[in-house]
């Protein structure tokens, strides 16, 4: 079905549409509504780091990112990603790619890694051919950004392009909190 969206899509002109979703970020839940971030799952490789675990990355901010590099939208939100890893990753936010093909074409780790080349992604992704995490976080859309606070709580969620001030704004608000919480 959806790429038969895609050919209507493509024959009518319009880009490919690759985020099926609304685009709305999620509300930010209430306290009692936060959801513990599940751990990384069915991992084939990593890449630009060592394996990794939310266990490990308590007491600092993530950012999950679930992309796939063959989808025009996640390539469009990459730069906005890079810049907060580049400008945020000194004072505690560590940033995970989840490569989540959606062709069978995405899956080889050759083809990861030439994209992360050739899109400079330096920092860790994990290649989730599988769909492990995809599916332990019940994510539906390429590009997904999960934002997970100090204590490995999920306290944002963003489906599609945009919102990007809305994102680094949450990031911001979230690395103080985290920074205010270890002055203690």
């Amino acid at each position: 079905m959806r790429l038969l969206i895609r050919a209507l899509l493509a024959a009518s002109g319009i880009a490919a549409i690759y985020t099926f979703g609304t685009g709305a970020a999620a509300e930010s839940p209430t306290l009692a509504e936060q959801a513990q971030a599940p751990e990384f799952a069915n991992i084939e490789h990593w890449l630009n780091s060592a394996p990794l675990t939310m266990q490990q990355l308590r007491g600092k901010v993530v950012l999950v990112e679930f992309w796939t590099y063959a989808c025009v939208n996640c390539v469009n939100t990459l730069p906005h990603v890079k810049q907060w890893y580049e400008k945020y990753k000194d004072q505690g936010l560590v940033v995970v790619g989840v490569h989540t093909p959606e062709f069978p074409f995405e899956k080889s780790t050759a083809n990861v890694q030439a994209a992360l080349k050739r899109f400079d992604i330096r920092y860790p992704v994990a290649q989730d051919n599988r769909y492990g995490t995809w599916s332990a976080y019940r994510n539906q859309y390429w590009p997904a950004t999960y934002l997970i606070d100090a204590s490995g709580r999920i306290v944002y969620r963003h489906d599609g392009e945009g919102r990007y001030q809305e994102t680094e704004a949450a990031i911001q608000k979230l690395l103080a909190a985290s920074k205010a919480g270890t002055a203690r």
